[in-house]
């Protein structure tokens, strides 16, 4: 959509202890578009993530967003800013409603009661099920559910890029296409999707553009539809 990118990552390189686990890596997400990042198990995707939304310290690297350094940015000022991250294990608040657990998604917000609630009868139309469990202890959703909770708090938080950490992980497969289908449904609403995903098919084929980490290092990159499509992608994980 547009030309420019939303986001961008220059040199990203993250460190545990002694060990590199991201190795200066340069990425760009485009406003409107889904955009993937794939790879083995301890490839370096989820530490990427977790560097962009501040919860994980950067050795090095740059990360810019809509023009605003967000590189030493504190995680809620990065949410502030329109950037939010689904939590790989989905981190809902068992004990409270699922009501409740999309209401304090909207914590950083400042506008008026009735967008929030707008946005609220938004995600119970993405999500019947939630409208049915509203009142439910959040703890009491299945596992599926529980993941549908995780993206529609992130929704309440009217982000302007939504990244998401596996969201597949552990979902039956008829549940994984639903997901999948309505990542693509949100971003048809022009929403920034950004994609940490194992289920390397499912993700290249919902992309716009794709990129694979193998230990900590970008190896390859172009379209969802290129991807799907390389040789040495299909022997490495499509089998």
């Amino acid at each position: 959509m547009s030309t420019g990118p939303l986001l961008q990552v220059s040199g990203l390189k993250v460190a545990y202890g002694h060990i590199e686990a991201v190795k200066g890596i340069d990425l760009e997400l485009h406003e409107g578009q889904i955009t993937t990042l794939v790879g083995a198990n301890g490839a370096g995707k989820s530490t990427t993530l977790l560097a962009l939304s501040g919860l994980v310290a950067k050795s090095a690297g740059r990360v810019m967003f809509n023009g605003i350094d967000l590189t030493r940015m504190a995680p809620h000022k990065i949410v502030a800013s329109g950037v939010v991250q689904v939590a790989e294990g989905r981190a809902t608040l068992t004990t409270l409603t699922v009501h409740e657990n999309l209401e304090l998604g909207a914590y950083t917000r400042r506008d008026h009661r009735a967008a929030r609630e707008r946005d609220m009868d938004y995600v119970y139309t993405l999500f019947p099920r939630l409208k049915e469990r509203a009142q439910g202890a959040a703890g009491n959703l299945s596992g599926g559910e529980q993941q549908m909770l995780a993206i529609g708090r992130a929704l309440m938080a009217k982000p302007r890029l939504l990244l998401l950490d596996e969201p597949s992980m552990g979902l039956a497969p008829i549940l994984v296409q639903e997901i999948f289908r309505t990542l693509r449904t949100i971003n048809q609403t022009g929403l920034t999707i950004f994609l940490v995903e194992q289920n390397v098919r499912q993700a290249l084929k919902i992309a716009d553009r794709a990129y694979v980490i193998e230990t900590g290092q970008i190896v390859l990159q172009g379209s969802g539809r290129e991807l799907l499509d390389n040789p040495k992608v299909q022997e490495a994980y499509l089998g």
